[in-house]
């Protein structure tokens, strides 16, 4: 269970904090709600308390983790598979990696599609991916290293731009 102040990750939105806890009746049925503020998009979400773990909600990595993320970002090669056009398989493994809320995984996709747009122009679903995938993890970055916004994006594209990039042959 979370409580008001909690920082927390929900996988399909990012980062936040739990304003308060309420209680609503809805159709007859009255339900206990976690209120999140999620500050990168300026949005506040109501969450069944008996839900969050469905949803994939979590507490936002300790900064040891988020620190190792940072440090190893680049790290790993790339599947050739997603240089293929059109490759509708490992554009469901990518839906499929952000709706677990693991972080590394999410590091994993940013870094595919960053390596990706390297080689080649990405097409539209791509490009929302990978535009997706940066923001939920830079709002965590957010959230763990207690910075603004920008300065979550900066030190993102930082940490990205610094590596030598690897693709398995």
């Amino acid at each position: 269970m979370f409580h008001v102040g909690d920082k927390v990750f929900y996988p399909m939105y990012g980062a936040g904090v739990i304003n308060s806890i309420q209680e609503k009746e809805i159709l007859g049925t009255k339900q206990r709600y976690y209120v999140l503020h999620i500050p990168h998009v300026n949005m506040e979400i109501m969450v069944p308390v008996g839900k969050t773990e469905n949803l994939g909600i979590r507490n936002v990595v300790e900064p040891e983790v988020m620190d190792d993320v940072l440090r190893r970002f680049n790290e790993g090669d790339t599947d050739p598979v997603i240089f293929e056009t059109n490759n509708r398989f490992y554009k469901d493994i990518n839906k499929k990696k952000m709706k677990t809320g693991d972080i590394y995984k999410a590091r994993e996709i940013v870094r595919d599609l960053v390596r990706k747009s390297h080689r080649q122009k990405l097409g539209m679903e791509d490009n929302n991916m990978l535009n997706n995938a940066r923001q939920v993890l830079t709002s965590e970055l957010m959230q763990v290293k207690e910075i603004e916004f920008e300065q979550a994006v900066e030190m993102l594209n930082e940490v990205i731009e610094s590596k030598v990039i690897t693709i398995q042959s």
